[in-house]
């Protein structure tokens, strides 16, 4: 391995957006450490773009019409061992393109945000030598992130560490580091929110999020209730879902405390002007959310790991789970007019939230394997 100019290679997936903001994070956070040669690749939409293209879509349909059979499927496999068969076919995919890759780029090290682990198999067919890593980007565990042979995992919190362990990988290769976010969430000065849009400081501010694809339902009624009452004013961003950003615009674009955005960058500078949030519970925006200290409202959410990330933030007390939009309204309206409920929310996030997550873990991969070893010349220790 190079110890002067490492090379990273960084897996991700397009399923949402979250797997590539965690890459984008890290590759920012090596970059300020001094490691500039960073890769990311997108494997399944390279390897198989077709078969990437039908997942994506069936992925999509599950907040749709599947949601109760594909959080089957995931619970159902959520235990599977890397030794099964179904697990050995998935990890298979991609491991020509992987292969392909390797001998191109020759990293020093691999990342993955997204549990697609072709390597240990390719690995153990080519005889290579690579350090293996996994981030995992949520905050519940699917048996497909476990693998005896990567290397290093880092986890969301020391609850998630804990079911690593459990699962057999040995405490010391598993670090409760948090989910790596870009580095303006914590850091946004009040000159960057201000241009974005301008607020009534008399009323709260409420951020709803649709997704990276816009996918969540019910926004529409959602808005129009909570603007119908004048404490509240309402920023909705819908991503990439066009439609959606029509509909709200042509129902509500005319009302005066009402903030439209379709795909936006600025998610640190909206959350910083933000009471409170209401999403769909994806790893990367929930711990958006946390670190920029917002108590989190969850509508519908699908089952399966953004479920799952639901049912663990509400045992927490930093989140709420709504299934109407009543219910919706009634959790909003008793929590941000009672500060001492507030106060204690506040507090339980502090004991969640990592604001560090990215600089934590290239800190610690940089401790692990790119530090050069000391030399000894007469006795003395040098760093070559």
């Amino acid at each position: 391995m190079s110890s002067d100019s490492p090379k990273v290679l960084i897996m991700y997936a397009s399923y949402g957006d979250g797997h590539y903001q965690a890459s984008k994070a890290l590759e920012a956070s090596f970059r300020q450490s001094g490691i500039t040669n960073i890769v990311l690749l997108d494997l399944m939409a390279e390897a198989h773009p077709f078969l990437n293209e039908m997942t994506k879509f069936v992925y999509m349909q599950s907040f749709k019409t599947i949601p109760l059979l594909y959080g089957w499927v995931y619970n159902a496999t959520k235990g599977m061992h890397p030794d099964t068969s179904l697990l050995s076919v998935l990890n298979s995919l991609g491991m020509r393109k992987m292969q392909q890759a390797i001998s191109s780029i020759e990293p020093d090290l691999i990342i993955h945000t997204f549990p697609q682990l072709a390597m240990p198999k390719l690995l153990k067919k080519t005889g290579l030598t690579l350090p293996l890593v996994n981030i995992v980007t949520d905050f519940d565990l699917h048996g497909r992130w476990v693998h005896p042979d990567v290397d290093r995992y880092y986890v969301a919190t020391e609850d998630l560490r804990t079911e690593v362990v459990r699962r057999g990988i040995p405490a010391e290769r598993v670090l409760a580091s948090g989910i790596p976010l870009m580095p303006d969430f914590g850091h946004s000065s009040p000159v960057e929110t201000e241009r974005l849009c301008t607020l009534e400081s008399s009323k709260k501010t409420i951020l709803i999020m649709a997704g990276a694809f816009g996918v969540m339902q019910g926004i529409l009624d959602i808005c129009e209730k909570l603007l119908a009452n004048d404490k509240y004013q309402v920023m909705a961003v819908c991503g990439r879902n066009k439609e959606l950003h029509r509909k709200l615009k042509q129902v509500l674009g005319l009302h005066p405390h009402f903030h439209l955005f379709g795909y936006v960058s600025e998610i640190a500078q909206l959350m910083q002007l933000s009471d409170c949030i209401i999403t769909k519970p994806g790893g990367i925006t929930l711990s958006e959310s946390l670190v920029s200290r917002l108590p989190i409202f969850l509508y519908r959410p699908v089952p399966g790991q953004e479920l799952n990330n639901a049912l663990y933030l509400e045992r927490k007390g930093v989140a709420h789970i709504a299934n109407d939009s009543e219910m919706l309204f009634k959790q909003i309206d008793s929590l941000l007019w009672d500060e001492e409920r507030l106060a204690c929310i506040y507090q339980q996030i502090d004991h969640l939230r990592k604001p560090e997550a990215a600089d934590i873990i290239v800190k610690d991969i940089v401790e692990q394997w790119f530090t050069p070893a000391p030399m000894l010349v007469g006795g003395q220790s040098f760093i070559l």
